[in-house]
């Protein structure tokens, strides 16, 4: 498969056209210049200190390149978008790792790194190849295929979601939508990596194409876990458009707390905002006065948020424990 012919690759082009930026309006996969990684799991800077986990331990999962480079060196400058593009291309088969010598002096000595640029590569938690130079990009290609051939295997893909869903929590739009967008060039109906990028979109304003992306899913994708969250997400959203004012609903709440209605359809407002616990409080609020109230409709709207929050969020985790206290009691 060519680069151009998937969609998901870098700025995430669908079927439907145009292309979707995040964050800072630059393409999600766009690799970075020389001695600048573009971020995510396959590209790095590391440290002295950051060595030992950055490359001995990682190569032990795929061979990892150690790309020892310096700012005054022009070559360094030739070779550093030679050899990420290199390294994207093979989608999570092998990393890279960047070392600015200038900053980080201990480890190149003890290798006996005289010149730059110089490439290593590890395998196995030891150097098992190796180039000096700013060489064709032709030899870079080769001698990657030749270092996977031999020492590589299957990306981890589960894994490489992981970091996708960890850079997500942490803000970071951009190289989370790489990273999701690096599994899909391999898997373009990998649910999981779609939920990953519709969650990309969403974080970057973008809500309408990402209901764009999860309606155009097999019935059978949107089952998986991360997808439906997503489903039920939008359907609570457009549920609690048809609520009215949610002043209004606290005016009722103060004139009789026991307006269960009131605060039913309030929960749903404040999850739409954002507002969580406070949400998920209402409804239990509602399940210690009337546990039968609507058929036991708090404690199922209850789970229905929680299908859409995921079961690792902290509202999630803390309104669970408020459940079964209030259950079991």
């Amino acid at each position: 498969m060519q680069d151009g012919d998937n969609p998901y690759g870098g700025s995430y082009g669908n079927q439907m056209g145009g292309t979707v930026s995040f964050g800072d309006g630059q393409p999600a996969a766009t690799p970075g210049g020389a001695g600048t990684p573009s971020g995510g799991p396959l590209i790095k800077d590391t440290t002295t200190a950051d060595f030992t986990n950055d490359v001995l331990a990682e190569s032990q999962n795929q061979p990892v390149l150690v790309d020892f480079w310096a700012p005054w060196c022009g070559p360094c400058k030739q070779l550093g978008p030679i050899i990420e593009k290199a390294v994207t291309e093979q989608r999570g088969q092998v990393k890279l790792v960047k070392l600015n010598i200038d900053d980080h002096p201990a480890i190149p000595g003890q290798m006996g790194i005289q010149s730059i640029p110089a490439v290593v590569a590890f395998s196995g938690g030891k150097p098992v190849d190796a180039f000096q130079g700013a060489v064709p990009e032709s030899q870079i290609k080769q001698f990657i295929d030749k270092l996977v051939k031999e020492n590589g295997g299957a990306p981890d893909i589960d894994a490489i979601l992981a970091e996708g869903r960890t850079a997500l929590e942490a803000g970071d739009v951009n190289t989370a939508a790489q990273i999701f967008g690096t599994i899909l060039q391999e898997q373009p109906d990998n649910a999981k990596a779609l939920a990953g990028m519709a969650e990309c979109m969403i974080a970057a304003g973008q809500e309408d194409r990402a209901k764009e992306l999860i309606e155009g899913l097999s019935d059978e994708q949107k089952q998986v876990p991360e997808v439906a969250s997503i489903v039920a997400r939008f359907a609570l959203e457009d549920e609690a458009a048809e609520l009215g004012d949610a002043a209004q609903l606290e005016a009722r709440l103060a004139g009789n707390p026991d307006d269960h209605e009131a605060r039913f359809d309030m929960a749903k407002i404040l999850n739409v905002k954002g507002q969580r616990d406070a949400a998920a409080d209402h409804l239990l609020h509602i399940m210690k006065a009337d546990r039968e109230w609507q058929d036991d409709g708090a404690r199922k709207q209850l789970l229905t948020f929680f299908e859409a929050w995921g079961p690792t969020d902290p509202a999630t985790v803390a309104a669970r424990r408020k459940l079964s206290s209030l259950m079991f009691s």
